[in-house]
């Protein structure tokens, strides 16, 4: 019952963060929904007794991680009314069209060709204490394939963002 509401209670509150974000219209608002998300999550990890990644969740992803948001939300200026036109029509329909499109042929070409699962999710074995040396090996070894997908997926997060942000100082500049 206990391990229930280590689970259910932080759990509760990671879905009630991540709501926050979605639906809150004022993104200060979404960026403290964001905090309660990553807190929560950093209090499941204590549970698991994975304290090391706690606190890297906290120090990293809480702290400086959200205030770089905030930073750059409060820079950018949420007092601006937003330009709520769609560049190309029905982007939104194109983009989540594709992206179902690719996870469908993933996830088809990986049951056609009897692709072996354990080997992009391992099986937890259930020794991971939170040391650091124990979270390196693991990481590097059973859980390097999803450790290389996130990275390679960070580095075209950042690229993204750049090339947003160039594109609209470069039309800031333009007007």
């Amino acid at each position: 019952m206990t391990d229930l509401l280590l689970f259910a209670i932080p759990g509760l509150f990671i879905i009630l963060g991540a709501l926050i974000v979605i639906f809150a219209r004022n993104p200060v608002h979404n960026a403290m929904g964001l905090v309660l998300t990553l807190t929560s999550l950093a209090i499941l990890y204590i549970s698991l007794n994975a304290t090391f990644v706690a606190m890297v969740q906290m120090l990293v992803y809480a702290g400086a991680v959200m205030t770089l948001f905030l930073f750059v939300i409060m820079m950018i200026g949420v007092d601006k009314p937003e330009q709520t036109k769609e560049e190309i029509k029905g982007q939104k329909l194109l983009i989540s069209g594709t992206l179902i499109l690719l996870v469908s042929v993933v996830v088809f070409i990986g049951l056609e060709n009897g692709f072996n699962w354990n080997l992009l999710f391992p099986q937890s074995q259930n020794t991971l204490e939170g040391t650091p040396s124990l979270l390196a090996s693991a990481m590097f070894t059973s859980w390097v394939f999803p450790f290389e997908v996130i990275s390679i997926l960070l580095i075209v997060a950042t690229t993204a963002a750049l090339a947003l942000a160039y594109e609209f100082r470069k039309r800031e500049t333009n007007d």
